[in-house]
């Protein structure tokens, strides 16, 4: 029989039908589940075929019993495994329809053809994840939702505090030159795949897998993960996490430098990292914010928080509350424990626990959460903590060595559980998908179902060894922290300490205060702050304090998170302390960009970035970071003079668009008084 000549893939209209017309790398990108046509020219008369046999295989050493190869024969239609159908033949050229299984492995395939006389390899392409096929377990019947979570390449995350919740752009980017291949070895360099790489291989028709296995590649704790954590506040020898405006660069940096950990890494930096990947490779998905987040190292749903009588946090004891937390959402089937679980599944790619020995977390399904579920797999009693767990307050006094249980807060953790919403830049709150109403019956007898199936482990809880007696008596005073000026950079911070005499009695109140700069994650950076006094209330007076912070004692500080965090310790004679605390985040001055042309394809547009120094001294080491998907290739970087004091500066630059719709293009700005500013812009781009 004559041998085969040439291969039409036909790229352009298999990439159409598969979705993946968006991905800018030339090779042929399918999903499974769903036929793809090629056409096969041979050097001579081929009649109709009967005695062709293709193979496909995927991964070293692949195998048919791991269902990481295939043989068929040109036939018509087997349905269910991977099969080749003869659609037309015209001189010695035969149009063919190949089918992949809806639980093929995802990854890079070789396609090869067999006849009694010859064998060749006919190319490679790769196969994703298929959201639009109802067999494929990642199904999602929504299309609104999937061209949200598969198809965008921009997004929002929400980032700041319960009381200020702000939002970054992010570039997903899935879709630029060579992520997609990246990603592909994210999967390679992982422990499972360096350990039993056929075993690995299998596994990937699998997105459970998958999303495990990439929660724990996408940092670098545990192999040549992707990017290296750091909270210290001190990012030498690496950027601020702050100044990323998204994946592309850092998984371009992750190849670039031989696959060693870029650095540096905070939760939302992990998280739209993931999502880049988790999209590129078809698995539906999204990034949460969730505020007050609890992060509780000892299983046993609550957290302890430490003071000293002076008010200053401690870091004493290793469970936390960060002011948010930002993991992943993927959207999959759970064949593993059942129906009801099915859906959306958190993974979380930020190290902070080990899970089987190795810092990953996920996927544990939210409907799993919410039910307090918390002995299904996999990492549930951690993420049920998360958004759950009760807040317990101490106070521990150096000199005397006394531990006191302050206060005991069982609704403050887990608020505002955010993510973008489908179709637009606004926010939507998830918290009722995680857990029902703070405080209602249900919320509680979820919580004591989950501490239930966690009673083994409740010898370890602090609060259960001997709470002293009388210690939950009501205070006879109440305090809170108000913002009386505008909180900014540069300005002096203005706040009141108020506080209430609930009783009918004359009392004397001495206050301990401090100011502390901190990292979102409540990391202690600098005390820049300090004051005590001594208060007498009349019976039912409220009494206003005020506290003032200039810039001068806290600039050298400030972190790019801009949060400061003010504690009151409130102590009436034979009383137990009454604790305030008010974390704060202080605004940037704006970072404005304009389009000042009628964007298009293929033409030069001209994009203006304005910017006011608000200070009385100079800023310097101004750097401008600009990237976005779709209107320009890799990112920009900008050299901006330093700025006078009062100063405005306006710098030009020029982005090319490659693609028709409306496009994010986002910007970070950086100098020594400001290390992170941010900006973005929707550019609606016409073809």
């Amino acid at each position: 029989m004559a041998e085969p000549s040439s291969v039409n893939w036909n790229v352009s209209s298999n990439r159409q039908a598969h979705h993946t017309d968006k991905f800018y790398s030339p090779e042929l990108i399918l999903r499974r589940g769903q036929p793809f046509l090629a056409s096969v020219g041979f050097k001579g008369n081929v009649g109709s075929g009967e005695d062709l046999t293709f193979t496909v295989s995927t991964g070293p050493n692949p195998s048919e019993s791991a269902r990481t190869k295939a043989v068929f024969p040109l036939a018509n239609g087997t349905r269910g495994g991977w099969s080749a159908e003869l659609q037309s033949s015209q001189g010695n050229t035969l149009t063919i329809s190949f089918s992949s299984p809806s639980s093929a492995p995802i990854g890079r395939y070789t396609l090869g053809l067999q006849s009694p006389s010859f064998s060749v390899n006919l190319g490679t392409f790769i196969l994703l994840f298929n959201s639009w096929d109802q067999d494929d377990s990642v199904f999602m019947n929504n299309a609104a939702e999937r061209e949200e979570y598969v198809q965008q390449d921009a997004g929002i995350i929400y980032v700041g505090s319960t009381n200020r919740i702000g939002m970054v752009g992010w570039n997903f980017g899935q879709f630029e030159q060579d992520i997609l291949s990246i990603c592909l070895s994210v999967l390679d360099r992982s422990l499972n795949f360096r350990r039993d790489p056929e075993t690995d291989v299998a596994r990937r028709s699998d997105p459970k897998y998958v999303g495990r296995v990439l929660s724990a590649m996408i940092n670098g704790n545990d192999e040549n993960g992707v990017l290296s954590g750091n909270w210290s506040g001190n990012y030498t020898g690496g950027l601020d996490p702050r100044n990323w405006n998204g994946s592309v660069e850092i998984l371009k940096e992750w190849k670039r430098s031989n696959f060693r950990p870029v650095r540096f890494g905070q939760c939302w930096v992990f998280a739209g990292t993931l999502n880049t990947v988790l999209r590129a490779l078809g698995i539906p998905s999204r990034v949460i914010t969730n505020f007050n987040s609890a992060h509780d190292t000892d299983r046993n749903l609550s957290v302890d928080v430490y003071y000293d009588p002076l008010g200053n946090p401690l870091d004493k004891g290793s469970d936390s509350v960060w002011n948010f937390h930002v993991w992943n959402e993927a959207w999959f089937a759970r064949t593993d424990v059942g129906l009801p679980y099915n859906g959306w599944q958190v993974l979380d790619a930020t190290p902070q626990e080990r899970s089987q020995g190795v810092f990953q977390c996920g996927p544990a399904s939210v409907i799993a959460v919410r039910e307090g579920d918390v002995d299904q797999d996999f990492d549930m009693p951690f993420v049920f903590a998360e958004v759950n767990a009760d807040r317990i307050t101490w106070i521990y006094d150096d000199d005397s060595n006394t531990l006191k249980k302050n206060s005991s807060d069982a609704r403050s953790v887990g608020k505002y559980i955010s993510t973008k919403a489908v179709g637009t830049n606004s926010r939507m709150d998830v918290t009722e998908k995680y857990k029902y109403p703070e405080g209602s019956n249900q919320e509680r007898q979820v919580f004591e179902k989950a501490l239930g199936k966690l009673k083994p482990n409740r010898l370890f809880n602090p609060t259960s060894a001997g709470d002293s007696e009388g210690e939950e008596r009501e205070p006879s005073i109440a305090g809170k922290f108000k913002v009386t000026g505008i909180l900014e950079v540069g300005k002096e911070v203005n706040l009141a300490l108020i506080l209430t005499n609930l009783t009918s009695d004359t009392k004397t109140v001495t206050v301990n205060m401090t100011a502390w700069t901190i990292v979102y994650n409540g990391t202690l950076v600098h005390e820049v702050w300090k004051d005590s006094i001594t208060i007498s209330l009349d019976p039912k007076e409220e009494t206003l304090y005020p506290v003032k912070i200039p810039y001068s004692q806290y600039e050298k500080f400030l972190k790019a998170d801009n949060m400061i965090r003010i504690t009151a310790v409130c102590k009436v004679p034979d009383e137990g302390e009454v604790l305030v605390e008010r974390d704060i985040i202080l605004d940037n001055p704006s970072l404005t960009l304009e389009v000042l042309d009628r964007a298009r394809v293929q033409k030069p547009v001209n994009v203006q970035m304005l910017f006011s120094n608000p200070l009385d001294e100079p800023v310097k080491n101004c750097v401008l970071m600009v990237e976005g998907s779709g209107l320009l290739r890799g990112n920009l970087r900008i050299d901006v003079p330093t700025l006078r004091p009062k100063e405005r500066s306006r710098v030009r630059f020029e982005i090319l668009p490659t693609r028709s719709g409306t496009k994010q293009l986002l910007a970070d700005f950086s100098c020594n008084k400001f290390p992170a500013i941010k900006a973005m812009l929707s550019i609606d781009v016409a073809e």
